[in-house]
């Protein structure tokens, strides 16, 4: 017998958690990373509205994951939802009407563009 296992018995720790806490914890687990998700891109929205005079969308959302260290896998779908949010914004779904669409902050992208090209 080792000295983990005097100091940590299994009747303490059990490894196997029974099936309905099990499925609490994973929904649980489902509603964080939604949240995380949701707040990341909203972050990353905002983000780009702020720099959107100076750079890009695709580089602002570049500097975005780079500077908060996302890892990459969550990394693509803040992106990803991002791009998919700023291009509602910009070109909304055919059909689709005002009260549909997420609420989102303003963005200022058409006057970026608009001043990038009197300058």
């Amino acid at each position: 017998m080792s000295i983990l296992s005097k100091l940590f018995p299994e009747t303490l720790f059990p490894r196997k958690l029974s099936a309905d806490a099990e499925q609490r914890l994973r929904l649980a687990q489902a509603r964080a990373e939604e949240a995380l998700i949701r707040a990341h891109v909203d972050n990353a929205l905002l983000f780009v509205d702020t720099l959107a005079t100076d750079v890009g969308y695709e580089r602002a959302l570049d500097i975005y994951v780079r500077e908060l260290a996302v890892p990459e896998p969550l990394a693509s779908v803040v992106v990803t939802r991002a791009l998919v949010a700023l291009g509602e914004a910009l070109v909304p779904e055919p059909g689709a009407t005002a009260e549909q669409a997420a609420p989102m902050p303003e963005l200022r992208l058409d006057q970026a563009a608009a001043r990038r090209r009197r300058a």
